[in-house]
């Protein structure tokens, strides 16, 4: 089910509407049944898929909480771990490992033919495998009790807001929300209602109004030059952006309709002044997992300093490949590493200053663009043929902007479309300058009432007369 359909709006509309009519003692149930169907929606058949990992996960932790010795607990996290770890192998990495494989024995065997399953990658399986090794671990650490109730273990899994694109929860923060007892809460549902709308805006006034543009240059990128490709990229970096921060918006709103607090998972990452900080900013609930399940262990920064490199680049690296089953995501990944390592082992100055500031928040966004292109290119070839073009093309590019406006500057829409979507996201720097120092959900509250009413009428009425719908109008990070 969709975030940015009506379904989901008559769904969510049912579903708050007995959540606060049931007594506290079936809420659970409720929710639990309510995030079941939201996902079979979808597959039905991978809903069994979902319930077998998550049994195995329940058990294994349950029995871990029995045994006192860390050594007689490994087994039980070998087993969980194994199981989520070959659900992820078997349904995202094999076809990508045996055709890589094949590729590499066919330059020596022209005549050598690999094995590829027609598998369908299972929604959200990337999220919610992280958010069950995550706590089959801290239950192994000792750093958190298993979870006795089985259906509050699902309902912890399987909570429909954050379960196909997170943000990756910790049993932590969630389970203990999930078992309290809410009351109707007036001015924690309408902060709901206002990040909800604002993630709603973000991706069908934004970034699928940008889908097109950016879709027309990546599929075809040869027929492009330096100028046009730079565009798109910088359309893409809003894209991607807006479809992803957006749809956590929606899951943070829609769960503090509930009550429920999620973790922040987007701060304005495009106001970061140095790629560190930009992963403080950007998928946070990833980019903490990562620290605490990989980085860490590793040996964090408490080793010699080539080692503390490598555990960065590493973890990283891993990084890429989490979010995709192809060498586009890889570089991707080993290119953050690097700029990580870089940033840590040559020190800029520390000048103060606005302009300092803008410069330092202007060369981040290069990179990330930079690296944008690979995350977003179907092939490695076309990442450096786009490139290639975009440093050595726009004396070129200049003269097909004048030829062909709508091709190369428009990127194949007309010039309304292209001024509608250039003002959509003016108005989303627009209001992430206003709120530099609250969130989106409490920036309103203490506003006059007619800026308020204002704000909101405007925010409506672009998503009546702007917002793209589509029935397959999915987000980008449902693929991960």
């Amino acid at each position: 089910m969709l975030f940015n359909s009506l379904h989901f709006l008559v769904f969510l509309v049912l579903v708050l509407s007995a959540y606060y009519g049931l007594p506290h003692r079936l809420r659970w149930l409720l929710l639990l049944l309510a995030s079941l169907y939201f996902y079979m929606v979808w597959n039905p058949v991978y809903i069994l898929l979902l319930l077998a990992a998550t049994s195995v996960d329940y058990l294994g932790a349950y029995r871990m909480s029995m045994l006192p010795d860390p050594a007689a607990r490994r087994p039980w996290l070998i087993l969980s771990m194994s199981l989520n770890l070959g659900i992820l192998f078997t349904f995202k990495y094999f076809n990508f490992i045996s055709r890589s494989v094949t590729g590499l024995a066919q330059q020596f065997d022209p005549g050598f033919e690999g094995v590829v399953h027609e598998l369908i990658l299972p929604m959200g399986i990337s999220f919610y495998t992280f958010q069950a090794m995550s706590y089959a671990i801290d239950v192994y650490r000792g750093e958190l009790k298993a979870e006795r109730h089985a259906g509050m273990y699902f309902l912890f899994i399987t909570f429909f807001p954050q379960l196909v694109a997170g943000p990756i929860e910790r049993a932590g923060n969630l389970l203990g929300q999930l078992r309290k007892h809410v009351q109707f809460d007036y001015a924690r549902f309408t902060s709901g209602i206002r990040q909800a709308a604002w993630g709603m805006f973000k991706k069908v006034v934004i970034a699928d109004r940008l889908a097109p543009m950016v879709n027309e240059v990546y599929n075809a990128p040869e027929e492009y030059t330096g100028v046009s490709l730079a565009l798109a990229t910088f359309l893409f970096a809003y894209q991607i952006y807006c479809d992803f921060s957006g749809y956590s918006d929606i899951a943070l709103g829609t769960a503090r309709m509930l009550g429920i607090d999620l973790m922040d998972n987007f701060n304005r990452p495009y106001y970061a002044k140095s790629i560190t900080e930009f992963w403080r900013r950007w998928h946070i609930s990833l980019s903490t997992w990562f620290r605490d399940y990989v980085y860490i262990p590793l040996g964090g920064n408490r080793v010699v300093k080539w080692r503390w490199y490598y555990n960065l680049f590493i973890t990283f690296l891993v990084s890429g490949i989490w979010h995709g089953a192809n060498w586009t995501f890889v570089i991707w990944g080993a290119l953050h590493g690097l700029y990580i390592v870089a940033e840590q082992a040559v020190r800029l100055p520390a000048f103060r200053g606005r302009l300092w500031d803008a410069l330092r928040v202007g060369w981040v966004f290069v990179l990330v663009g930079i690296s944008w292109v690979f995350f977003r290119a179907n092939t490695v070839s076309d990442a450096w043929l786009i490139l290639g073009r975009m440093i050595g093309g726009i004396p070129e590019s200049l003269a097909l902007l004048r030829s062909d406006p709508v091709k190369h500057l428009y990127l194949g829409q007309d010039s309304g479309y292209f001024l509608i979507s250039v003002f959509a996201v003016a108005c989303l720097e627009a209001v992430q300058l206003m709120q530099r120092r609250q969130g989106v959900r409490y920036f309103f509250e203490d506003r006059p009432a007619w800026f308020r009413w204002s704000f909101y009428a405007a925010l409506l009425l672009m998503m009546i007369f702007f917002g793209m719908y589509h029935d397959k109008s999915e987000f980008i990070y449902f693929q991960f």
